[in-house]
């Protein structure tokens, strides 16, 4: 199973999509429009890869429900990581439900867009994050890198939550900046159940001047630390398209990686075996 773990579906029409109210000219023609399965099928076909995992962008309820139903309809989306509002005094009937479905993988909310820098340390969240640390529940964390001293807080606060880094926390890889930011990375490391995704990080370089050479320097850093065990590979397609195509994505990927001489063991993890792991991917014939 070659699996992208982390790429987007929407239907604006359909269900409300906060963060695109700001999106004008070219970006806006690129992402404020349906965005469905049969567009990038042919795109996971070219590249040998047979699974992904749908990722949400909504913070709303309506969401949810599209996603499974294209979960369902389209065998080639292992699951899905939903939303699901951290400051809900009832989140174990939320979870209830989502559970019920067989596609629900784990749950993200789009902490990046918090304005409140202490989001992430009110009492509400925090229990939030004691259920699912309970349940066992996969949790992605979608953070800019100012953000990581307050996830950090977190994972020493809950050191049993399965937990996974989406875009290396966003660096700043346009600002060329590696501090703090390279220490905080080795500090979410040491979290053994902690993982990570080489995901979204075009989009963090200069959309219209990015090289493999700006990216490199992260990717390095995270798979030094983490292993290939813990890495993950994923495109944040349709993102990605504001700074390459989804080629553009996994060459470049492809470019970092070959630096590290890695063993095709290694790469396997990276490419499907790790988000197989994390989020207890079903294998070819039913096996976990």
């Amino acid at each position: 199973m070659r699996i992208d773990a982390h790429q987007h579906f929407w239907l604006p029409e359909r269900v409300h999509v906060e963060w695109m109210d700001a999106l004008t000219g070219e970006p806006a023609r690129r992402l404020v429009r349906p965005v469905l399965p049969d567009e990038l099928q042919p795109i996971l076909a070219h590249h040998g890869i047979s699974h992904t995992v749908l990722v949400q962008v909504a913070t709303n309820d309506a969401e949810a429900p599209l996603l499974f139903s294209l979960a369902e309809a389209h065998p080639f989306i292992a699951g899905v990581v939903t939303w699901v509002d951290m400051q809900a005094p009832r989140l174990e009937l939320e979870l209830d439900r989502l559970s019920a479905h067989p596609k629900f993988l784990g749950v993200r909310p789009m902490i990046e867009n918090e304005p409140d820098p202490a989001w992430l340390r009110r009492p509400a969240v925090r229990r939030s994050f004691g259920v699912l640390e309970a349940r066992g529940v996969c949790f992605d964390f979608l953070l800019k890198h100012h953000q990581l001293d307050a996830a950090l807080e977190v994972l020493d606060a809950f050191p049993r939550l399965r937990a996974v880094l989406d875009h290396l926390a966003k660096p700043a890889i346009q600002a060329r900046v590696l501090v703090p930011w390279r220490e905080q990375i080795a500090r979410a490391s040491e979290h053994p159940n902690v993982y990570c995704k080489l995901s979204g990080l075009i989009t963090e370089a200069d959309p219209l001047r990015w090289h493999e050479a700006d990216l490199a320097p992260y990717i390095e850093h995270a798979v030094r630390r983490f292993g290939a065990s813990r890495c993950m590979f994923g495109s944040d397609w349709p993102v990605c398209t504001l700074a390459g195509s989804y080629d553009a994505v996994v060459r470049a990927l492809d470019t970092c990686l070959a630096r590290l001489g890695l063993s095709a063991g290694e790469l396997e993890r990276i490419y499907g075996g790790t988000a197989r792991e994390f989020y207890r991917l079903k294998a070819p014939g039913g096996s976990a």
